[in-house]
C-alpha cells in the first residue's frame, strides 16, 4: 500500500518555486496588459505586434511553472535538468529585478491612470514589481541551489 501524500507538502521546493513564479507571472502579465491598453509598453499599443507579445507572455506564465512543478522526462532528457533550468531562471529574474530597480531609482518617472481613479507613477508600480520579482526569485533560487530533497515517505 502506497501512503498518500498530504495535499500540502511544505518540503517540495520546486512546487513552491512553480507557485511563486506563477504569481509573479500573473502580476507581470496583468501589469503588461494594463500598460499596453494605455498605449505604454511593447510597440506602444495593442497592435498586432503588441498582441503577439502579450500572448507570448501568457505562454511563459503557464509553461515555466509547468516545467518547474515536477520532473518532465522529455524536457530533462532533451533540454535541461530542472535544477539547471531553475538556476538559469533565477539569473534571468535577477536581471529583470535589476532593470525594474533602475526605474524605481530614477529621479523622475511618468504616470498612468489607476484603475480605481487617480494616477500611479512608474516608480510606484516598479517598486511593487521589484518586490514581487525578488520574492519569486528567492523561491526559485532555493529550489535551484538547495540540496536534493528526500522523497516523502
Amino acid at each position: 500500500m502506497i501512503p498518500e501524500r498530504p495535499p500540502f507538502d511544505p518540503g517540495d521546493r520546486f512546487r513552491d518555486a512553480a507557485l511563486a513564479y506563477l504569481v509573479y507571472g500573473i502580476v507581470y502579465w496583468i501589469g503588461g496588459v494594463y500598460l499596453a491598453l494605455h498605449g505604454i509598453g511593447v510597440r506602444g499599443a495593442i497592435a498586432t505586434a503588441g498582441v503577439s507579445w502579450i500572448l507570448l507572455g501568457l505562454v511563459f506564465v503557464i509553461a515555466i511553472p509547468y516545467l518547474l512543478r515536477r520532473p518532465r522526462p522529455w524536457f530533462e532528457r532533451w533540454v535541461l535538468g530542472r535544477r539547471d533550468f531553475a538556476r538559469i531562471l533565477t539569473l534571468l529574474m535577477a536581471l529583470r529585478a535589476w532593470h525594474v530597480l533602475r526605474v524605481v531609482l530614477r529621479p523622475e518617472t511618468a504616470s498612468v491612470a489607476a484603475p480605481w481613479g487617480g494616477e500611479i507613477t512608474f516608480r510606484a508600480g516598479a517598486a511593487v514589481f521589484f518586490l514581487v520579482t525578488v520574492a519569486a526569485m528567492l523561491f526559485v533560487a532555493v529550489a535551484a541551489w538547495s540540496a536534493d530533497q528526500k522523497p516523502v515517505a
